[in-house]
């Protein structure tokens, strides 16, 4: 199982479109996929590397991220290179 991490704050509205499209996969693709929803602005230490950056789905086994914008098929391409490591 890949287990994801999607950053994030409250009140960011890029946030919410990358979290439906998250939210589609995910429901999807259940079995292969976990995802937690981190918001950064209750997490210090996501801040400084993303704060600027959100939304951003990160791969902390691998540190590999995928910076907004993005859409299904680079979601897709992502789960799939982590998937080949």
């Amino acid at each position: 199982m890949i287990k994801l991490l999607l950053l994030g704050t409250a009140g960011c509205h890029l946030c919410e479109e990358a979290k439906i499209i998250i939210e589609a996969y995910s429901v999807q693709d259940a079995d292969q996929l976990a995802i937690e929803t981190v918001d950064i602005a209750e997490q210090t230490q996501w801040q400084a590397n993303y704060a600027e950056r959100i939304p951003v789905l990160y791969h902390p086994a691998t540190q590999q991220d995928l910076g907004w914008p993005f859409d299904r098929n680079d979601v897709n391409e992502f789960i799939s290179e982590l998937s080949n490591d």
